[in-house]
């Protein structure tokens, strides 16, 4: 959608007749088209529960890649342990792929069988 449209309504000083420009009638006015845009879709980031990987990590993990306060993220470690998954965050679709990546790498780092995964909010 363009941002601006061309009118051929000739236009002249203000106060001037249409068409009686000093251009001999002959300029086009530009009128600002509004541009509708959608907002980003948002993505959640799961944190997936397993037998081996330890509370304290994924606490660290929610506490070092979404900055959770301690208790919050002793609370969704709970939630996956309990309920087999838990939100860590919502985001847009780039920021939630790259957490997913840095959660990934660290729990590989620590030697963790940890899953990390994003869908549709």
């Amino acid at each position: 959608m363009p941002l601006f449209s061309h009118n051929s309504t000739p236009a002249g000083p203000p106060g001037t007749p249409p068409g009686q420009g000093d251009d001999g009638g002959a300029s086009t006015t530009l009128e600002r088209v509004a541009q509708k845009t959608e907002p980003p879709r948002l993505f959640q980031v799961l944190l997936l529960n397993d037998d081996f990987t330890p509370m304290e990590f994924v606490v660290m993990v929610l506490q070092e890649y979404f900055r959770h306060d301690l208790d919050t993220a002793t609370q969704i470690m709970l939630k996956i342990h309990h309920e087999g998954r838990g939100v860590c965050g919502v985001f847009t679709k780039d920021v939630a792929a790259t957490k997913v990546e840095m959660v990934l790498a660290a729990a590989r780092r620590a030697g963790h069988p940890l899953q990390c995964t994003m869908e549709a909010a």
